[in-house]
C-alpha cells in the first residue's frame, strides 16, 4: 500500500454507473422495508426491485384514477350547467 495517492483527478458518485437508475437515500417504515424483504425472498426478486415496481404500479394507477376524476367532474359540471 502506498503512504500517498494522487486523488486530483478522483469523482464521488457509483464507481460503475447504471444506465436510467439513480442513486437517492430515502427514509421507509420499518415495517414497509421488511413486508418488500419479506417478499423479495419469496419471489427472487430484489426488494428494490418490488419496491420500483409498487411505485411504477402506482404512477400508472393514479394517471387512470386521474383521468376517471377529471371525466367525472366534467360531466356533473355539465349537468349542472345544462340545467341552470
Amino acid at each position: 500500500m502506498r503512504n500517498e495517492y494522487d486523488m486530483s483527478n478522483a469523482k464521488r458518485g457509483a464507481v460503475i454507473p447504471t444506465r436510467g437508475k439513480t442513486r437517492v437515500t430515502i427514509y421507509l417504515d420499518n415495517d414497509i422495508l421488511e413486508h418488500y424483504r419479506s417478499e423479495a425472498e419469496k419471489t427472487g426478486k430484489g426488494y428494490q426491485t418490488l419496491i420500483n415496481e409498487s411505485l411504477r404500479s402506482s404512477m400508472k394507477n393514479n394517471n387512470v384514477n386521474s383521468v376517471t376524476v377529471l371525466r367525472r367532474v366534467i360531466r356533473e359540471e355539465l349537468k349542472k350547467a345544462i340545467h341552470q
